[in-house]
């Protein structure tokens, strides 16, 4: 089961071994993780500047540098998501030059997952899958359960029983069959490699890994592109497994190498909860391995204990004069809190962790305030409201007359002044 293609195939990291393209994830010589590899010099004519912003305003317009099969026909609009200047936010921070890009709003399922999904169910369709599924913190389960269906194939997900309800839902409604496991995302990933290994299912994060993850490269060709071909000075980026951060940097090289935009150092930040954070303590304590830890943080996208790129990911923020940070739950909503009162986006607590993140790297010194910087924004808020749960009190109705609300907005401003003189450090007594 495989296929032939000009331009791209599996290599191992390590040995250099190639394999063609196949479902497999790993090199049975020296078991270190295959990549895609790519020949520039036959994609070149094929990526250019021209032939991108003549595509569609979606990923497809980098097709030649997707590992898609020959006669793959894309007709869903993947990507292609904002990056708006953070003024406010910046100004809360202490920055001039902050933007965001913005995958809570990525079609279909309003997470990154949805870019590595698409071109991993592209590969699953060319080896003959007709069941396809996943390990899943949440963001992936929905993505692979709704394209699954638009694809017309059987979808199986796996995921933590403790997964946030939201997450849990935005899978069932597509009707895929949705298994709980006790235990956290590591167990359920140990299980989806056994379950690869027994059943003829295409596992998007499992034996359709490496192609999986070249799906995150749009994030980096996006940013490039949206900042007018050219690369910013720092990038912030939440980290799970460690693969969505290497392959925003593998996209940087890419369009060097293209020419399609000036070489230029770029420092890369990893961001991480406090409760699973094995890749930021591996950068902080300069290692080489991945020490594994039990995820206990509400920010449940990011938590995997061992994860798979990790040891790579932490080499490569070090190589770039980066850093990692992490941060604790209470810090992670209130970094969800102040993305929305500033910029208007309500992400999820992944985002939570990376705008925190991001604040504690200005307040640092580690970025300067001039600096491009580019914070990543992976997902929905509207996934993780039970973050959010106790912090908003309901407000009584009122009738419908006018002293009534003239009565009750001189309570909501008596509220709200209480609320800038405690920020301030002043007294409040209600």
């Amino acid at each position: 089961m495989a296929y032939s293609c000009r331009t791209y195939e599996l290599k191992c990291n390590e040995c250099g071994k190639r394999f063609g393209n196949r479902p497999i994830s790993a090199c049975d010589d020296c078991l270190a993780p295959l990549e895609v590899a790519f020949d520039l010099e036959a994609v070149r004519p094929q990526f250019t500047r021209e032939t991108i912003q003549a595509g569609p305003a979606n990923i497809w317009r980098y097709a030649a540098l997707l590992p898609i099969p020959e006669g793959f026909t894309p007709d869903l609009p993947v990507g292609f998501t904002p990056l708006v200047k953070a003024s406010r936010l910046g100004k809360r921070v202490g920055a001039t030059n902050l933007y965001v890009k913005n995958d809570a709003v990525c079609f279909p399922t309003l997470s990154f997952k949805d870019r590595v999904v698409s071109v991993a169910l592209a590969n699953a369709q060319a080896f003959g899958f007709r069941t396809v599924g996943c390990s899943s913190t949440g963001n992936l389960a929905n993505s692979v359960a709704a394209q699954a269906a638009r694809l017309g194939l059987n979808a199986t997900i796996l995921v933590p029983a403790d997964l946030e309800p939201a997450k849990i839902l935005n899978t069932l409604v597509y009707g895929a069959r949705l298994v709980r496991v006790e235990g956290n995302y590591d167990h359920v990933n140990r299980l989806c490699t056994m379950i690869a290994d027994e059943y003829r299912w295409g596992l998007v994060n499992v034996n359709l890994r490496p192609y999986y993850a070249e799906g995150s490269k749009t994030v980096g060709y996006e940013i490039a592109e949206q900042l007018g071909w050219r690369l910013p000075d720092n990038i912030v980026c939440p980290m799970a497994g460690g693969s969505l951060i290497r392959k925003i940097r593998k996209a940087f090289r890419e369009l060097i190498a293209l020419g399609l935009v000036e070489d230029k150092p770029v420092r890369f930040f990893g961001a991480q909860a406090t409760g699973c954070s094995p890749i930021s303590h591996a950068v902080r304590e300069r290692l080489d391995w991945i020490e594994p830890q039990r995820p206990n943080t509400i920010a449940r996208s990011l938590a995997i204990g061992n994860p798979a790129d990790g040891p790579a990911a932490a080499k490569m923020i070090r190589e770039t004069g980066g850093w990692a940070e992490d941060v604790s739950d209470v810090e992670v909503v209130a970094g969800m809190q102040e993305l929305a009162e500033t910029e208007g986006i309500f992400t999820e607590t992944a985002g939570g962790v990376t705008t925190a993140v991001t604040a504690k790297l200005y307040a640092d010194g580690r970025i300067s305030r001039d600096q491009v910087t580019v914070s990543c924004i992976t997902g929905n808020g509207l996934k993780t409201t039970d973050a959010l749960v106790g912090r908003y009190r309901e407000q009584p109705a009122i009738r419908p007359r006018l002293a009534d609300f003239a009565a009750h907005l001189e309570t909501l401003e008596h509220a709200s002044l209480g609320l800038e003189l405690a920020t301030a450090g002043g007294v409040y007594v209600d």
